[in-house]
């Protein structure tokens, strides 16, 4: 039962710890000029995440970890870091447009377009598979598709792509 805690425990503190650093930097980069784009469907976002954490908390409690899913979901987190330090203080849950600033070239950023969605969409499908809940992982796996696909077109409108 402990590494079932253990892993959800480590993904809900992760978010608990990030969510005060993407206001801080949404509050700083708004306060410089910035501004926030395509609001509406933010709460949908959250309420999304909020599910599918306590979904997992709900169903995989005390469920074997599959050790294959384990390392992709380790390596889908590393992905995770590293675009969160790549942005640095231009990170924010939020769609925030900076004025005049250039887009991040560097990092994931060189490789894909929006690295955190993608890093996001892999880690709600694989952490139900690292407990055996295929049927969560696809019906959240959908839910966020829907959801990345409102957000991605707002950005990229505001990005001027």
């Amino acid at each position: 039962m402990w590494p079932s805690i253990a892993l959800l425990s480590f993904v809900t503190l992760q978010r608990l710890v990030e969510l005060p650093i993407a206001r801080r930097n949404t509050r700083r980069l708004i306060a410089s000029g910035a501004y926030e784009v395509a609001p509406g469907h933010y709460p949908a976002i959250v309420a999304l995440h909020v599910a599918w954490l306590a979904t997992l908390w709900l169903l995989a409690v005390g469920r074997p970890v599959d050790p294959l899913f384990l390392l992709l979901f380790a390596l889908i987190e590393i992905g995770r870091f590293w675009v969160l330090t790549t942005l640095g203080p231009r990170w924010t849950t939020r769609i925030i447009v900076v004025p005049r600033a250039a887009l991040v070239q560097r990092g994931p950023y060189r490789i894909l377009n929006h690295p955190n969605y993608w890093v996001v969409a892999g880690e709600i499908a694989v952490l139900p598979l690292v407990f055996g809940l295929v049927e969560v992982a696809l019906a959240f796996t959908v839910l966020n598709a829907m959801a990345l696909t409102v957000r991605i077109r707002a950005e990229n409108r505001a990005l001027g792509r």
